[in-house]
């Protein structure tokens, strides 16, 4: 049918000859695709997500980035009717906002008859584990505030959170006044919370150090709980005191107490032990929360605080965890709370870890 040419498409076409033309209308006819024309095999789920975590983490492991965290994240004007806040926002606009540490106050409220009587129904929970500010009967909108916040409900929010972003990781700090019956009871009613929890005893991490970070969002364990209980490891939330250094919570009435230093006398701040490195959180906030003194504190002097005094007490390293009030006012010097912690995490961890 073809002609013999020194072309190497006419070679080929008188090679071919008319039975494969017919062939090659068949397939065209059948809809079944040519394999000249396959599409490139295109990479699994679980591949394409392990690239995406290398792009956002890099290779930096846990203990090598800074998250922005608020302090009494739940004590804000959005989720409830607070009289004294730490944070304008609600939990949710936090996340979205670009926090991930969050500190709740876990309490056990016990049903009262008498609260719902004189509150003319206002105030009829159950028996429950609620975020509270001290008792959670004594005065409403300063130890606790209505609608009550339960702590199931505001850790389904990260947890929903955390489905819609699937390249984050949050942390939650409990300052713990549950039982870890109590404490289970409320995880257990948290939908999804299971598959998320990153339990560092499955991962060796006394042995073999912090995972990185990349990893972690691979294998989906994005979910980081820590109590200032002991009892509750069996349950996936971690002893602070075991696995992280922390300094000193307070910057005094007027937050002129810089100085970085321990919150544990027995845990020192540079602790150094074989293979592992423990988080450093790091707190920044004054006695009582204001606009004003937070607007004052979260700009250049939290800078200054952590590239002096708290640089200088843990041996050279950044902290993880930077836990301010007020978490989107500065004091206008250019340096926010959220600069300040990107900034953290573009720096060369070579740079500012003098601990490894």
């Amino acid at each position: 049918m073809f002609d013999t040419d020194t072309t190497c498409g006419k070679a080929v076409g008188r090679r071919t000859g008319p039975h494969v033309l017919v062939l090659l209308l068949l397939l065209a006819i059948l809809g079944i695709p040519n394999a000249s024309a396959a599409t490139p095999p295109q990479p699994s789920p679980a591949a394409a997500a392990a690239t995406d975590a290398a792009a956002r983490w890099g290779d930096r492991r846990l203990d090598e980035v800074s998250f922005l965290t608020t302090h009494n994240a739940f004590t804000n004007y959005e989720d409830s009717r607070w009289s004294s806040v730490n944070q304008s926002e609600s939990v949710r606009a936090q996340l979205e906002g670009g926090v991930r540490g969050l500190s709740l106050d876990t309490h056990w409220y016990e049903r009262s008859t008498w609260l719902c009587v004189i509150s003319f129904g206002s105030d009829c929970y159950p028996s429950d584990v609620y975020l509270c500010h001290g008792d959670c009967k004594t005065f409403a909108g300063a130890t606790y505030a209505l609608p009550r916040q339960s702590f199931h409900g505001t850790m389904q929010t990260v947890v929903d959170f955390l489905a819609a972003h699937p390249q984050e990781v949050v942390t939650v700090f409990l300052e713990d006044y549950v039982s870890s019956e109590q404490l289970r009871q409320s995880l257990g009613r948290v939908r999804g919370v299971d598959e998320l929890l990153f339990r560092p005893d499955e991962w060796g991490v006394r042995q073999q150090g912090w995972p990185k970070v990349a990893d972690l969002v691979t294998a989906g364990k994005r979910l980081l709980l820590f109590s200032d209980r002991s009892d509750r490891e069996h349950l996936g939330v971690m002893y602070d005191k075991s696995w992280t250094v922390s300094n000193y919570w307070s910057l005094g009435d007027l937050g002129d107490d810089l100085a970085c230093v321990t919150r544990w006398p027995d845990v020192p701040l540079d602790r150094q032990e074989p293979g592992f490195r423990r988080l450093f959180t790091m707190s920044h906030h004054r006695n009582v929360p204001t606009v004003l003194t937070a607007a004052l504190d979260n700009g250049a002097k939290l800078r200054d605080r952590i590239a002096g005094q708290c640089r200088t007490a843990t041996g050279g390293r950044a902290p993880n965890f930077v836990s301010v009030d007020f978490h989107r006012l500065s004091d206008g010097s250019g340096h926010s709370p959220a600069s300040i912690v990107a900034e953290l995490n573009t720096t060369p961890v070579r740079a500012h870890d003098t601990t490894r």
